[in-house]
């Protein structure tokens, strides 16, 4: 099992039961992170800490914390005056209400936590923290302070653990005023059927199978760049212009949804027979149009009268010229042969 260093250590207080915890990240990141260089020579660049009225780099011991007041005015604050903070949260965990998971904006979720039981003696307490949320289908709220700050917080049960999701204060979630589009817009029961079959059509995914394509994408280009191969060019997507007609996208997008579903389960198929009867399209390969196979028409009546008709005339033309010709050469040779004289 992976070590996972706890971040915070403290307790839950649900009533007067007192719950040890320690709490962990739930989430890690997997971006590439990136260094600033100097474009020239390709030096690090790095940041100092540098007092302004000394004009000296410090070290971390001898830097606090400082409010900075309306008139520029700094006001130090020690962590010894944090502490003494009257709040009950310090290190607890305090659970003030248990509600319905709807009563939840998604607006208001933030970091997530799982929280472990501390010890031997807080397995009793905790388990029954768990089975009680899990039985009462209700999450807890809670408050807490972290970093300097006291936060709100849901816990609920993921698997056999109770997890902890940072909540947003209410006063902290802005109003969506002047977001949404201030024309009048009539939308048809034609275009919200279409955009319902196009719900329909794309389904739903296991968010399992999703995956960050451009963290595989820069991963790739950094292997490549480090074994001195020139990175592979990936030509991006078309840009589309300017949506005219809303009903024709619509429809083309429900067409291409039904095609690469189809494609996806002709990838899937394992040579059964209801596969068989399905029509497949793979949209991933490029479709090349079928040539038209133009058959020939079948002449009209008018057609054959005319094309008779022209050839009549063209045999008729010709018999006309053979006679001719004929005679003329039979006039000549009359014209060549000398007239006997008589006795």
């Amino acid at each position: 099992m992976l070590y996972v260093r706890s971040i915070w250590n403290g307790a839950i207080s649900f009533g007067l039961v007192s719950i040890p915890i320690k709490l962990v990240n739930a989430t890690e990141s997997h971006s590439v992170a990136f260094r600033q260089i100097h474009t020239e020579d390709g030096g690090r660049i790095r940041y100092r800490k540098v007092c302004e009225l000394e004009d000296r780099e410090v070290t971390s011991s001898e830097i606090g914390k400082g409010y900075e007041d309306a008139d520029g005015t700094i006001v130090p604050i020690t962590d010894e005056d944090l502490a003494q903070l009257p709040i009950p949260t310090t290190r607890t965990i305090e659970i003030v209400a248990f509600v319905p998971t709807d009563r939840i904006d998604p607006l208001q979720l933030g970091a997530a936590y799982y929280l472990g039981a501390n010890g031997v003696p807080a397995a009793k307490p905790y388990t029954l923290l768990r089975e009680a949320l899990k039985r009462s289908n209700r999450v807890a709220i809670a408050k807490y302070a972290l970093r300097g700050r006291e936060r709100l917080g849901m816990l609920r049960v993921v698997d056999d653990v109770i997890a902890m999701h940072g909540l947003l204060w209410p006063d902290e979630i802005r109003a969506p005023e002047g977001v949404a589009p201030d024309a009048n817009v009539t939308v048809r029961d034609k275009e919200l059927d279409l955009a319902d079959a196009l719900m329909d059509t794309l389904g739903e995914v296991d968010l399992e199978d999703l995956h960050d394509d451009y963290r595989e994408a820069v991963e790739e280009l950094i292997a490549a760049k480090t074994s001195g191969e020139e990175p592979r060019q990936t030509p991006g997507p078309a840009r589309s212009g300017k949506v005219l007609d809303l009903m024709a996208a619509l429809e083309s997008s429900v067409r291409a949804a039904q095609e690469s579903r189809a494609g996806t389960a002709e990838e899937a198929d394992d040579g059964t027979e209801d596969a068989a009867h399905a029509e497949v399209r793979d949209l991933r390969k490029k479709k090349t149009p079928a040539k038209k196979t133009t058959s020939p028409k079948k002449p009209s009546a008018t057609a054959d009268r005319r094309t008779t008709a022209k050839k009549t005339t063209t045999d008729k033309t010709t018999t006309d010229k053979t006679t001719a010709k004929t005679t003329a050469k039979k006039t000549a040779a009359k014209k060549s042969t000398p007239r006997k004289r008589s006795a």
